[in-house]
């Protein structure tokens, strides 16, 4: 099986392509201090956002090929896989915006985020930029930038954060923009998953049924869950139950953030039977318990 080459961390990915890391959790990285590598195939801890400057039209995004030129923007979830295998050399050119889950838990951005579909594999296709529009978007890049290197303090994260927020904003109004004449693609596996755990977490099923599982998941989307298994695998690298926990965890430390909600609660909310079971594997996965995770972020 072909390599997928993992970031799991902000600063492996600045190290990768040879840019200093001003904080551990954000980053705005210019491409061109990489050195010339082969095309590979790649998946990120963390939320990352191209902003490309040359054309690489046999992009493989997920399932499908990217519509990616020169001038595009491309967005990417934590755990998704982009990239394509090849033997020649290529030198990367522009910036990527990236930024991890932790950075923006407890914030407006925070809440919002699944509100940015343009990170699913709902889209197939890189946002194309007028030269107006560009202007804009390296302007918020250069905000976040000098925030960066002004030093952390106080303010850093609530600025940066809300810099990114902003930027986004202006993505969905670019997106509106570009869709507006054009159909969307149909709906494939990936991103019927993703809809399938963000409507699960948002309703009241986890208390239903349980904890989310692979079966449970291949259910509803009327697939084996051998199929479904392998298939999760091998378009993102990672199996279905660690993508399932990836999205769990993520979702309970945004509910962690809520202050008058106990960790029984939590627990219950999640679709764990014992709270002593979550919080076992929120450690796990954290490295911390649940009220430690509170304490030390807030």
């Amino acid at each position: 099986m072909e390599e997928i080459l993992t970031f799991g961390t902000v600063s492996q990915y600045n190290a990768f392509n040879r840019n200093q890391t001003l904080h551990p959790l954000v980053s705005v990285v210019d491409l061109s201090k990489a050195a010339p590598r082969k095309l590979r195939r790649m998946s990120y801890g963390f939320y990352v956002v191209f902003l490309k400057e040359v054309k690489c039209g046999d992009l493989k995004y997920g399932i499908s090929k990217y519509d990616y030129e020169e001038g595009t923007l491309v967005f990417l979830a934590p755990g998704q896989v982009i990239g394509s295998h090849g033997a020649e050399y290529y030198q990367p050119h522009g910036l990527a915006l990236v930024f991890h889950p932790d950075f923006i838990h407890g914030t407006s951005l925070g809440r919002h985020m699944n509100d940015y579909s343009f990170f699913s594999y709902t889209a197939n296709e890189a946002l194309h930029l007028s030269e107006r529009e560009r202007q804009i978007i390296l302007d918020c890049f250069s905000k976040i930038k000098f925030e960066l290197e002004h030093g952390v303090d106080k303010h850093s994260k609530a600025l940066i954060a809300s810099t990114i927020e902003l930027f986004l904003n202006y993505c969905v109004r670019f997106y509106d923009r570009q869709f507006i004449t054009r159909d969307h693609a149909n709906k494939g596996v990936l991103e019927r998953f993703e809809n399938l755990l963000n409507d699960f977490f948002r309703s009241e099923k986890p208390q239903e049924v349980g904890l989310l599982s692979v079966a449970y998941c291949a259910d509803q989307l009327h697939l084996s869950a051998n199929y479904f298994g392998d298939l999760i695998k091998k378009e993102t690298g990672k199996s279905a139950n660690e993508y399932i926990h990836l999205k769990l965890i993520d979702v309970a430390k945004e509910k962690i953030f809520d202050v008058n909600k106990s960790v029984s609660e939590i627990a219950y909310e999640l679709g764990f039977k014992y709270p002593q079971h979550f919080t076992r594997t929120f450690k796990q996965h954290v490295g911390m318990a649940p009220l430690e995770y509170r304490s030390s972020v807030n």
